[in-house]
C-alpha cells in the first residue's frame, strides 16, 4: 500500500515510501465497515471523501491508501476533544507536521488532520478539514462559493454521508495523480445533467481554461 502525500515544505522532493516510513510511520487505515465506530459520540457533521467517496457512488472497488473523512473547521477543535486521549492527532500543513494538542490548537481551516494511537503506532485516518462560513460548506478552491452540507454530500444506502461525486471530481480536477484519472474516467459517464452543470460551472470559477469547462 502506498503512502498517502504529506505536505512538504515548498521545492521539498517528495519522499520514496520507504524514508516516508521512517519518519512519519506506516498506515492501516479505517474503512467504511470501521469508520463508523470510530466516529460513533462525535456529534458534529462528518463525511467521507476522496476514493471511497467515488467508489460508493460508482459501485466500482478502486485501490485505497487511506481513509478520508472530512469535517468543517469550526469543529475542529471538538474533534480534537473528541479524540482525547484515546488517539494522537497531528496536524498537517503546508509547511509543518505537528501534534494537534492543547499546545498547538490553533491550525488553518483548510490544513489536515492524521489520527494515531499512539507514535509506536500506524496511522488510520486523514481528515482533510473544510473551511466553512457561518457553519455552511465553503469550497476551499474558491472561497466565495458556499452551500448547505446537505447539496454537497448525499446518504448511500450503507447509511454514511459521502461527498457528491461531481464535488469529489472538482478535487480531482487538476489529475495530476494517475488514480484521479481513473476516478474521472469512471464517474464522469455517470453523472446526471444537474451534476455535469454543478461540476463545469463550479471549476470554471477557479480554472476557466479547463476541458472540463466546454467538455460538460
Amino acid at each position: 500500500m502506498g503512502a498517502p502525500p504529506i505536505a512538504e515544505p515548498a521545492g521539498a522532493r517528495p519522499l520514496p515510501e520507504d524514508e516516508f516510513q521512517r519518519w512519519y510511520g506506516g498506515w492501516a487505515p479505517l474503512d467504511p465497515t470501521s469508520i463508523v465506530a470510530f466516529m460513533d459520540g462525535f456529534d458534529r457533521p462528518w463525511w467521507i471523501i476522496g476514493g471511497w467517496s467515488i467508489e460508493a457512488f460508482t459501485g466500482m472497488p478502486r485501490p485505497h491508501e487511506d481513509m478520508d473523512i472530512s469535517i468543517l473547521s469550526s469543529d475542529a477543535e471538538a474533534f480534537r476533544l473528541f479524540l482525547g486521549e484515546r488517539w494522537t492527532p497531528w496536524n498537517v500543513d503546508e509547511s509543518w507536521f505537528r501534534p494537534f494538542d492543547a499546545r498547538f490548537d490553533e491550525i488553518r481551516p483548510d490544513s489536515q488532520i492524521w489520527v494515531r494511537r499512539d507514535a509506536q503506532s500506524p496511522w488510520v485516518l486523514d481528515v482533510p478539514i473544510t473551511p466553512d462560513t457561518d457553519g455552511r460548506w465553503t469550497n476551499k478552491r474558491h472561497r466565495p462559493h458556499t452551500e448547505d452540507l446537505d447539496a454537497v454530500t448525499w446518504v448511500a444506502p450503507d447509511g454514511l454521508r459521502y461527498a457528491r461525486p461531481e464535488v469529489s471530481l472538482m478535487f480531482k480536477a487538476a489529475q495530476v495523480r494517475e488514480k484521479d484519472r481513473r476516478d474521472a474516467e469512471t464517474t464522469l459517464p455517470l453523472l446526471d445533467a444537474a451534476a455535469r452543470r454543478w461540476l463545469r460551472e463550479t471549476v470554471a470559477q477557479f480554472s476557466p481554461d479547463h476541458p472540463w469547462v466546454t467538455s460538460l
